[in-house]
């Protein structure tokens, strides 16, 4: 226990300064602009294109592993819109965020921080491969739905453009594929380059669990919806149980990649739903609230899931 809580304690306490430094430092919200820019825009594309530059070619191709993942992510949104249709007496626009805090895990902020810190480096290329298929299922799933539910005014039309512009335009997943273009061409940068990357590598997670502690902290929390203890049993349980146990009954994964599909799916509801929410004038305060206390439960349940993996409790291998 005492290695888990090793790994575990300077993940949880980057996001709780960053909390603590929300609630104490009396600073605007906009005073993080800059810093989720860093983090956004230069920071954690670094990371991604420096890890999956160096990786071999045939590792990331593995569709059957894209496949499960995100056809685990797409049923998870199912169950937890199936929850907000029952709680909301069957708003599409409401039923819609709560799918999407049901599904979408924290991977961008604390996605990275936590499997190369449990994992090693190993879990860079899973990792950069669950984020880039999530991102684009949610990114896809938000506007289709709202636009179902009344939300979107404009044409089908615009509305597929506005879905293709950020699955391509996002600096993530731009970085992911220079990453695999690189490796497919076994292309290396200048060393005055790579040394750059490797210091904006190396201040990726850092930066992004304690600007997530920041936004947490100012973000108002809202009112607790009875159906947020149900959302957060689908978020934070079963979706790493059902990616966990699709993964085992395909098999033939690497350990080190179920291991990191599990931690990737344990995580925490993304920033982003709140974000959503705002976007669409939709479930907002309460929207807020799934995070808050989502982030709050993940202390005990991402470090439960640590522990059932580093123990071998739950087998990966």
């Amino acid at each position: 226990m005492q290695d888990v809580i090793s790994l575990a304690f300077p993940f949880f306490g980057l996001i709780f300064l960053g909390f603590a430094a929300g609630k104490l430092g009396k600073l605007p919200e906009s005073g993080l602009a800059w810093m989720n820019f860093f983090i956004i825009y230069i920071a954690l594309p670094a990371l991604f294109f420096r890890l999956l530059s160096e990786t071999p070619i045939e590792e990331l191709t593995d569709l059957s592993f894209v496949t499960a993942t995100t056809f685990t992510t797409y049923t998870v949104f199912a169950i937890a819109f199936c929850i907000g249709v029952l709680a909301t007496n069957g708003s599409i626009p409401e039923s819609t965020v709560l799918g999407i805090a049901g599904a979408y895990s924290n991977i961008g902020y604390m996605g990275p921080g936590l499997t190369l810190a449990v994992l090693g480096p190993e879990a860079t290329v899973p990792t950069a491969l669950i984020f880039c298929f999530d991102n684009t299922l949610l990114f896809i799933l938000a506007p289709l739905m709202m636009a179902i539910g009344g939300t979107e005014k404009e044409p089908i039309s615009k509305t597929l453009q506005k879905i293709a512009w950020r699955v391509f335009s996002h600096p993530f997943i731009l970085a992911t594929m220079a990453g695999v273009g690189a490796a497919a061409i076994n292309f290396r940068p200048p060393e005055a380059i790579d040394t750059l990357l490797l210091y904006l590598s190396n201040a990726a997670a850092p930066c992004a669990l304690f600007a997530m502690g920041v936004g947490v902290a100012l973000r108002p929390a809202g009112r607790v919806p009875i159906e947020l203890p149900a959302v957060l049993v689908v978020k934070l349980i079963v979706h790493p149980v059902m990616v966990f146990l699709l993964l085992s009954w395909i098999g033939g994964f690497d350990p080190i990649w179920v291991a990191t599909a599990v931690l990737m799916a344990c995580l925490p509801p993304a920033t982003n739903v709140f974000v959503i929410a705002q976007q669409y004038n939709t479930y907002v305060q309460r929207a807020s609230s799934f995070v808050l206390i989502g982030t709050i439960a993940s202390v005990f349940t991402v470090t439960g899931f640590i522990w059932a993996i580093t123990t071998g409790v739950l087998p990966t291998g």
